[in-house]
């Protein structure tokens, strides 16, 4: 009997309940919520989206703190249900 052997995942595309294993741009965000750039600035600008910071002159997202962002959101959602 052979054994296949299973490929290796590469570890630059592992995820991170469903985000990637990296800090996420701007761009990153607009594109995972479906909105326009200049909106991710404007949450950034209120104070109202995902936590960010700044390496150097560019803003960056932890994956976890996008992921806490949603959670934050939905049980909003169901307490104002």
């Amino acid at each position: 009997m052979s054994r296949t052997r299973s490929a290796q995942p590469d570890p630059s595309a592992a995820l991170r309940g469903g985000l990637p294993d990296r800090y996420l741009t701007p761009d990153d965000i607009a594109e995972i919520f479906g909105v326009p750039l200049e909106t991710v600035y404007q949450w950034r600008r209120k104070r109202t989206g995902p936590l960010g910071f700044r390496i150097g002159k560019h803003v960056r997202y932890d994956p976890a703190d996008v992921q806490a962002f949603v959670l934050q959101q939905q049980r909003a959602e169901v307490d104002a249900a």
